[in-house]
């Protein structure tokens, strides 16, 4: 007759799958705990080596003094050399030195390991011996179970007809479950030194579907890494056919690593992918490349080129930081392609612009240092390389006094910048500036911030007529001067509102500076002028060094903010009078061309972690139009969400100005959790620019530029997924069209 006792909340059918007798292996716990530490009484004091001792307490115990055998029953704990045992009965022949354990026998190495069996017969040393019915519950993860199994002296683990598993053996309510996946094998060979499981004879199971006979195979154990085959990619799409990834990776070091991935296509040829990383107790280093021959266009612009060649192509992508000493670092980054749609043809990227760099950099308490470089690639259809920046090098330094004039704060910069084109200008920059500012509170509450600013610049240019007209400035050599003073006034009033706090802070500042010699110099790094809530109290709401505004406003607005247990609103609105009359380099369409400026804000919304939502906008002066409408918005949880994003630049500024130009597009993503591992998403890009907004542009107003939807299954070993995405826009042998990627990855396998 069969008993079994439902536990509490479990299923009939989890409890069958516990009682189940095991035929081979049995993944499951066992009923009797681990022996723990301290259980077992100390050696006496003054005994010679006490850990070779055999410490042990029982329930009882007979000795044959004959025989000279010790027999203890009733839950028997035995201790030696850090090995634990606990068992209902032990049987001890102290001659030959034999130990049988009997029922419910549990033993604890001091690594941590736990084996479990009927009966193990072992040595008086507790570490070596046989297990009947053997379950061992690593450590650092996983678990091992077998018909049979043999512990040496220096714990290698020996299994007959065993199976392993890194997964959890029962649900989170504490009811026994299959593991999604595990592996049976004839023989299985556990080595602790080397942190690895060998399996022979081996099969896969996967969510209990039929096995799937493996070669001879090992894994790793725990968190450390191995040389060995990683998990596989499998992707379809148009241009290069079925593409199968099958990466190896080499453990050079514990701190190294090499990973090599050939990528086979149905359709081209093969591509090859390496990765190299290194670690030491300095920095970090990664360098990726991919390397492959194939056939290009260099006729970007037609929709169906003809023009196509044989070439190598390939990409190189790295980065890497080391700090040297509490102030000291050096970082970097590596990004190079062979031509412009190399990224996109083989889906590595959509970036349209690649930046390398590099940094040298001092920062001290009070100090700042950096020596810094870059080069850029542009891989958009209509630009030329010859015209990208090159930086050799930018020099900034930068020193505050925290005792400056009258209690102030003064901070001095030292910067120049060398920017060379191999077909456009030349551009030499140096400076010498010096800030200083004083904030006190009055007695009323009210913030007041007072600023100096003074700065000397120098500058050289060559060949500008390749730049446009507004930002080349003069050939040669040009010098100006630049000062300004501010005030700024905040005056908090906080209150109970709604049973939460509210704060509403007016703000008012003003700013004086004459009128400077802008165009005579240069514009490298202030052309993305646009007013905005993050600039509009600023010194200087050009970007960069090459442009500052000479005028003299006043600059007016306020914040308000509720905040209630789990809800948080804050929202910020304000607008800026320019006092002179005087022409403004400022560009129409910015919002600071006239004397008014737009008006200009932000609201961002928060309820607990289920809402975020940001909104920035600007408002003609005139008429309120609309020019920049920014919605940024996340509702859902971590596990079921929906994320919209929209974005409409309506400036109404020339074409030329390239860098300001109008756009309007939306993005959406979501994912949805449907059963406790099952999750759906889906993305998608969307462009709603017309020629209405832009007239070099040849969208439609609704342009779908790429999407994205799949399905995934997770939980605590393993994630099953895929995924279809599109891509809408031709660039030379970058093709639209339909992509499709399966992802399987193993906790423990292949990584």
């Amino acid at each position: 007759m069969l008993r079994i006792d439902l536990l509490a909340g479990c299923s009939l059918s989890l409890v069958l799958l516990a009682a189940t007798p095991a035929i081979a292996q049995d993944l499951q716990d066992r009923a009797v705990p681990p022996p723990a530490e301290g259980t077992v009484p100390p050696a006496s004091p003054g005994t010679p080596n006490p850990e070779d001792q055999v410490r042990f307490s029982a329930g009882q115990l007979e000795y044959d003094t004959n025989a000279d055998i010790v027999t203890a029953t009733g839950d028997v704990r035995m201790v030696r050399q850090g090995q634990r045992l606990r068992a209902d009965k032990v049987t001890w022949n102290r001659k030959t030195g034999k130990v049988l354990a009997d029922g419910d026998v549990a033993v604890t190495n001091p690594e941590g390991d736990i084996a479990y069996g009927d009966q193990i017969e072992l040595t008086d040393s507790l570490k070596d011996g046989v297990v009947d019915n053997m379950l061992v519950v690593l450590e650092q993860g996983g678990r091992l179970a077998a018909v049979r199994g043999t512990r040496q002296d220096d714990g290698t683990l020996n299994l007959d007809r065993a199976a392993y598993t890194p997964c959890a053996v029962q649900t989170s309510d504490g009811c026994p479950k299959n593991p999604s996946w595990k592996i049976t094998a004839v023989r299985v060979t556990y080595r602790p030194e080397r942190q690895r499981v060998y399996f022979s004879g081996a099969r896969m199971h996967l969510f209990g579907l039929p096995a799937v006979p493996l070669p001879k195979l090992s894994v790793p154990i725990g968190d450390g890494s191995d040389s060995g085959f990683l998990a596989p990619d499998i992707r379809i799409d148009r241009v290069n056919g079925l593409e199968v990834v099958t990466p190896y990776y080499w453990r050079l070091a514990p701190n190294k690593g090499l990973m090599v991935a050939p990528h086979v296509f149905s359709d081209v040829l093969p591509m090859m992918q390496a990765t190299y990383e290194s670690l030491d107790t300095q920095g970090a280093f990664r360098v990726t490349g991919y390397a492959t021959v194939s056939r290009r266009s260099d006729d970007l612009t037609t929709a169906t080129p003809l023009d196509t060649e044989s070439a190598l192509r390939g990409y190189l992508d790295g980065t890497g930081r080391y700090q040297f000493s509490p102030e000291w670092s050096l970082s970097g980054s590596l990004r190079l392609a062979s031509d412009r749609t190399f990224l996109r043809r083989y889906d590595i990227s959509r970036d349209d612009r690649l930046r390398t760099t590099a940094s040298l950099q001092r920062i001290g308490t009070n100090s700042y240092f950096a020596l810094t470089g870059w080069y850029v690639q542009t891989l958009r259809v209509n630009d030329r390389q010859g015209l990208q920046p090159i930086a050799l090098p930018e020099i900034d330094w930068r020193y505050r006094f925290d005792d400056g004039l009258v209690g102030g704060k003064v901070q001095v910069q030292l910067n120049s910048l060398a920017i060379g084109r191999p077909d456009g200008q030349d551009t030499q920059r140096a400076f010498a500036s010096a800030r200083w500012d004083l904030r006190r509170l009055t007695n009323w509450g009210q913030e007041v911030t007072l600023t100096a600013y003074g700065r000397a610049d120098a500058y050289n240019a060559q060949d500008i007529a390749s730049s446009p007209l507004i930002y080349r400035g003069m050939e040669g050599f040009q010098g100006r001067a630049i000062g300004a003073v501010a005030a700024d006034v905040k005056w908090p009033f906080i209150g109970e509102l709604f049973g939460g706090t509210q704060r509403f802070t007016p703000r008012v500042q003003v700013v004086a500076s004459p009128k400077l010699k802008n165009f005579a110099i240069p514009n490298e790094d202030a052309r993305a002028v646009d007013l905005e809530d993050s600039n509009l109290f600023a010194l200087n709401r050009f970007p960069g060094y090459d442009r500052f505004e000479d005028s003299t406003r006043i600059t007016y607005g306020g914040e308000w903010a509720l905040t209630r247990p789990g809800f948080t609103i804050n929202t910020v609105i304000g607008q800026s009078y320019r006092l002179n009359s005087r022409p403004t380099i400022l560009y129409d369409g910015t919002g600071l061309s006239d004397r008014w400026s737009d008006f200009v804000g932000r609201t961002e919304l928060r309820f607990r972690d289920l809402v975020s939502v940001v909104h920035r906008y600007r408002l003609d002066k005139d008429n309120f139009a609309v020019r920049r409408n920014e919605i940024d918005a996340i509702v859902g949880s971590r596990a079921t969400y929906a994320q919209i994003g929209y974005l409409r630049l309506d400036r109404n500024i020339f074409p030329t100005i390239e860098d300001l130009q109008d756009r309007e597009e939306a993005r959406v993503a979501g994912r949805i959790q449907f059963a406790r591992f099952w999750s759906a998403f889906g993305s998608a890009v969307i462009d709603l620019t017309n020629r209405r907004e832009d007239p070099l542009s040849t969208a439609s107003g609704f342009d779908p530029v790429r999407h994205r939807v799949g399905f995934q299954y997770e939980d605590d070993c393993v994630r099953l997924g895929f995924a279809w995405q599109r891509f809408y826009n031709n660039t030379g042998d970058a093709r639209s069209g339909n992509s499709y990627s399966l992802t399987l990855a193993f906790t423990n396998l292949g990584r």
